[in-house]
């Protein structure tokens, strides 16, 4: 696989498969991984604090996967073992065919728990 998008949506399977093998292979050695709990963790800690979190992840759909230059950017929907869905937008960065670097912007539950047009106090 040499497209980065592809690459991409491979790495969201292995982790929805709770494939971590399939993972490994596309991530680099050098990883780092930034959410709005970590800050620039490193590939074993990546895998010590995260990986146990695809236990609970049974699908992702795409919603936009964008490539430009050697960044993708991933807008999904995931679905977690008890049914509850959820919206994530991560920025991937790719070096020589694997990914160096991704940061989550998380937060949004579907449905969104505001009503249309408006907030949560």
């Amino acid at each position: 696989m040499s497209d980065r998008g592809e690459l991409a949506r491979a790495m969201y399977r292995a982790y929805a498969n709770g494939d971590r093998a399939a993972l490994e292979v596309l991530i680099a050695d050098e990883f780092r991984f930034s959410s709005p709990q970590d800050n620039l963790i490193d590939r074993s800690t990546y895998f010590e604090r995260c990986w146990p979190n695809s236990e609970r992840i049974t699908d992702f759909a795409f919603v936009h996967v964008v490539e430009q230059g050697e960044t993708v950017f991933v807008t999904y929907e995931g679905m977690s073992i008890e049914g509850r869905k959820f919206r994530n937008t991560e920025v991937l960065t790719f070096n020589g065919g694997k990914v160096t670097e991704v940061e989550v912007y998380f937060g949004w539950s579907l449905p969104h728990a505001a009503p249309p047009g408006g907030f949560i106090a």
